[in-house]
């Protein structure tokens, strides 16, 4: 017979409570390892139907866990549930306590026995947290580990050096081996590691904010809940509205990268975009790669009702904000449509005439546009109306419309040219902005501003504001950037009216809310924000009430086209 038998038993919810769990779990096990193997779900080897007992979780995101995990081949941390669509930050706290994450093994999901599904001591070592490398703000997502213990943890290792051993946290203070043995199979040591670019001992150059939970309402669950760390503080010589007592209005493309409704609720990723438009004084802001149309309306009800403590307490006007998503989507590639739009402060004297995406003929064999198509808004600033043309260009694609441009010339097909040399603008949309007297293009051109893929913007007699060497793009391992695929392009009419500061937002960038691969405190995007800055007569709206809060003006209607 062996020794395995067949039996019927609960899991508890906690493994302090081996009595009086709820959850059923049917399945053959080892008698010799019940108290201490089957007291959480591996969430690194269950099967679908065994993610189902969880609370909250049903076949669909149970599906999309394990799809997940075979993508990124494992789970690190249970932090890293988070991630996974249809479980977030919420649900996560619910059935945190109920799971756990080791390492996987070659065997099939089929041949895991409930003991071999629990927390396994031989590979407790293998994941979780490393403790060499961890911030006191990771260390706290450690079952068990207070933020005084998890300050102690970073402290003693200050002092004495990386722990050899997991065996060499009982030297830190408020940690003892009773502890030591609830956490064990929740940390890791591994002294070869880059030490991670959000550590106190190695600010990143990108700050975050600090984010207190005394003074949000945040969701529970996710990173710790204070970093040192505070927003920028704004250049000296930004003074709002005016430049050498000059009327001046600051004018922004950003690509937000597959920013979808989840991104934009997510916490971090909306307090950097408002902050990042309130601190830099910019008034209008030209964005790309939207992936739901209703993305960018949730940055709009932030700055207007101020949900989130900084922007409450922004000292300043936070202003009367408005935005348009393009009706139809102006791209396709690999990873789906998306879509473009723009986002004005109202109370600033910035006025949205009309909206449109700009066809062209050329499709492709599944009727969606071959090239990303450019997004052309006509605002009234003051008394001058100024034409903004919204790209999205990805790198990808301007390389393939380079290839086929050079495949159409050595064909002979030279009567193509003007829809591969142009990338973006074929030759009717070239028209239709030739028209235009106050032109800007902005947006992510997805090559460099030298690149003669632009040549077409330079016939047109338009000057790149950004040059060569001014990086756009960001990350917490690169955060100075490589590459410069983001810029402003102006018309001759509107090269009079510029002030000639144009600059890169590098700053306030990253936040510990947002997801950085297997951390937090990411970027809320690959690209930086591209400010540039243009004498104008605006004539503020008398729209402000106490403390800079939006007052709603009954009598101003949107336009159908504005959300």
């Amino acid at each position: 017979m062996g020794g395995n038998l067949g039996c019927h038993r609960s899991i508890p919810r906690d493994p302090t409570d081996l009595g009086h769990g709820r959850r059923k779990f049917s399945a053959a096990c080892h008698f010799g390892h019940i108290t201490v193997n089957q007291e959480r779900l591996n969430i690194n080897t269950a099967t679908e139907e065994e993610l189902m007992t969880l609370p909250g979780v049903n076949r669909t995101v149970a599906r999309n866990i394990v799809e997940y995990r075979d993508c990124i081949a494992g789970f690190r941390k249970v932090e890293d549930l988070a991630l996974v669509s249809g479980v977030g930050a919420t649900k996560l706290e619910a059935i945190k306590v109920e799971i756990c994450v080791s390492a996987r093994t070659g065997s099939s999901p089929q041949q895991h026995s409930p003991s071999s599904l629990r927390q396994d001591p031989d590979h407790g070592s293998c994941a979780g947290v490393n403790v060499n490398t961890a911030t006191p703000a990771q260390l706290v997502s450690i079952r068990g580990v207070t933020e005084k213990m998890a300050r102690n943890i970073a402290a003693y290792r200050t002092r004495h050096g990386p722990f050899k051993s997991i065996e060499d946290l009982v030297r830190v203070e408020h940690i003892n081996c009773s502890l030591l043995d609830k956490i064990r199979f929740q940390v890791f040591v591994e002294r070869s590691r880059t030490p991670s670019t959000n550590t106190r001992s190695q600010p990143s150059p990108t700050r975050s904010f600090s984010l207190r939970s005394d003074e949000l309402d945040l969701p529970p669950g996710g990173p710790a809940t204070r970093l040192a760390d505070p927003r920028p503080v704004p250049a000296g010589d930004l003074s709002p509205g005016t430049r050498g007592g000059r009327a001046v209005v600051r004018l922004a493309t950003w690509d937000l990268q597959r920013c979808t409704c989840e991104k934009a609720n997510n916490p971090g990723v909306k307090e950097v975009v408002c902050m990042t438009l309130l601190e830099n004084d910019i008034k209008l802001l030209a964005v790309q790669d939207l992936v739901d149309r209703e993305a960018l309306d949730k940055f709009c009800v932030e700055l207007n009702q101020g949900t989130l403590a900084s922007v409450r307490k922004w000292k300043g006007p936070r202003g009367l904000w408005k935005c348009v998503v393009s009706e139809k989507p102006t791209g396709q590639s690999s990873k789906g449509r998306s879509y473009c739009g723009f986002l004005w402060d109202s109370s600033s004297g910035i006025a949205l005439r009309e909206a449109a995406v700009l066809e062209t003929s050329v499709v492709n064999g599944n009727s969606n546009p071959s090239h990303h198509l450019p997004y052309l808004a006509h605002f009234l600033i003051g008394s001058s109306e100024l034409a903004l043309v919204n790209i999205h260009t990805t790198a990808a694609a301007a390389a393939a419309a380079t290839t086929t441009a050079q495949a159409s010339e050595t064909n002979g097909r030279s009567h193509h040219s003007d829809n591969s040399k142009s990338w973006c603008l074929s030759s009717s949309i070239q028209e239709t902005l030739r028209a235009e007297k106050d032109l800007l293009v902005l947006g992510d051109f997805g090559v460099a501003p030298q690149s003669s893929e632009l040549d077409v913007l330079r016939k047109e007699k338009l000057c790149a504001l950004l040059l060569p060497g001014h990086f756009t793009d960001i990350s917490t391992s690169c955060p100075q950037g490589s590459r410069c695929l983001d810029n402003i392009w102006v018309s001759r009419s509107l090269k009079k009216i510029y002030s000639g500061h144009c600059t890169v937002v590098r700053e306030g960038l990253t936040n510990p809310w947002i997801p950085d691969n297997w951390s937090w405190g990411g970027v809320a995007s690959g690209h930086c924000p591209v400010v540039a800055e243009f004498f104008a007569d605006v004539a503020p709206k008398e729209l402000l009430g106490r403390n800079g809060v939006a007052v709603m003006d009954r009598g101003d209607m949107a336009p159908k086209h504005e959300r």
